[in-house]
């Protein structure tokens, strides 16, 4: 949890990619790259940055990241507007500001990302998945490996904060092709890496050639080992393993990630986007805008879903989140955002789960060794 309660990170979602992965359930929409509406989008997310505008008076930003889709397929020059009006839309921010945009390979060069730092992006993130090109073609994606490195290289020369996504659990993907991945994308000078299982979601087209029995998974041992030879690789590189997904130098966590899983405050612009504003202690309002790109660049509907959060629903929220990070959950900094303490109620769960090793608490924080991730979701969820 964040512990200055007017910190504020903001999330811009970009809803069009070139071509919609079969795992992917993102609110996202194919479009052909001439008819993408770079400026009416712009447009429409600053119109909503003005009707939120008495929300943030008082905050100050944080982070920026923008993610979709495929914001790299975005004009430079459309979000460079965005972007602007959002620095001016706060009464101040941090010094070190962290901004993030999310690429494609096949989608980035030098010159993109020369002209993504011209406008104030500071860090990518590149939706590498694999150096593999026959698990590329099994993902559906339009790159290959070596237009993955290449990618890699170029924005390493121009943005030295850089992060490439991996993907493990694919059918045939063996430990030793990982860790040959994980040297090669070290090499060219990414710093962070975030490295998720393959899961098939209901509503994909991986969803439902595996209904139909027509796509296998790798079994849960497979996923298991992965992740343990995944971590061993970071560790001899001296990296940190600071989140369940996620691997750093020391100094290059993702800000805006971190503020998330803390529990601080995140503005949500754009269709689908997410934000979740807290409004004193034990109170905090979430909403889902839209997901439907043509009304939100429209103007016929902002929101399509508004929620009111409790003391209870922070507490859940906070335990979800911030044991998933090495540092784990700030109980101090809980008990301020909620209102209530949240170990009330828990007493018994909890001194449950430290005496089974699941958990352990130093201080003001309580968190989950990093030899019991295999099982968070289970112990997350005993205490629910």
């Amino acid at each position: 949890m964040s512990s200055d309660p007017s910190a504020t990170s903001v999330y811009v979602h970009f809803p069009w990619c070139a071509r919609k992965c079969p795992y992917c359930d993102f609110a996202t929409e194919p479009l052909r790259a001439e008819s993408l509406p770079h400026q009416a989008y712009a447009d429409a997310v600053l119109r909503e940055l003005e009707a939120r505008s008495e929300d943030l008076r008082g905050r100050v930003l944080t982070s920026v990241f923008v993610g979709g889709g495929t914001p790299s397929l975005w004009n430079a020059h459309a979000l460079g507007r965005v972007l602007a009006g959002i620095r001016e839309a706060f009464d101040a921010e941090v010094e070190d500001l962290e901004v993030t945009a999310e690429c494609n390979p096949s989608s980035l060069t030098r010159s993109s990302a020369a002209r993504l730092r011209e406008v104030g992006v500071d860090r990518l993130s590149i939706g590498v998945q694999s150096l593999r090109d026959r698990h590329l073609r099994f993902l559906g994606r339009l790159h290959d490996s070596s237009r993955a490195i290449a990618a890699l290289e170029e924005a390493v020369a121009e943005i030295p904060r850089v992060s490439a996504d991996l993907m493990f659990g694919m059918p045939g993907q063996s430990s030793a092709e990982l860790g040959e991945d994980v040297a090669r994308i070290t090499d060219t000078g990414v710093r962070h890496v975030s490295a998720y299982a393959l899961t098939i979601e209901e509503k994909t087209m991986f969803g439902s050639l595996h209904r139909a029995g027509r796509l296998q998974v790798a079994p849960e041992e497979a996923y298991a080992s992965m992740f343990e030879d995944l971590e061993a690789s970071f560790d001899r590189l001296g990296w940190r393993h600071y989140e369940v997904s996620n691997y750093a130098v020391a100094g290059e966590e993702s800000r805006h990630n971190l503020h998330y899983w803390r529990g601080g405050a995140y503005l949500g612009l754009g269709a689908a986007a997410v934000g979740c504003l807290d409004h004193g202690p034990g109170r905090a309002e979430r909403w889902r805008n839209d997901p439907n790109p043509q009304r939100y660049l429209n103007g016929k509907t902002l929101e399509s879903e508004r929620e009111t959060l409790g003391p209870d629903e922070i507490i859940r929220e906070a335990l979800m989140l911030g044991l998933r990070t090495a540092e784990g959950m700030n109980l101090v900094d809980t008990r301020v955002r909620a209102g209530s303490d949240p170990e009330a109620g828990r007493q018994e769960e909890l001194e449950r789960a430290m005496d089974r090793g699941d958990l352990e608490r130093s201080g003001d924080w309580l968190r989950v060794p990093r030899s019991r991730w295999l099982k968070l979701d289970g112990i997350v969820r005993d205490l629910f």
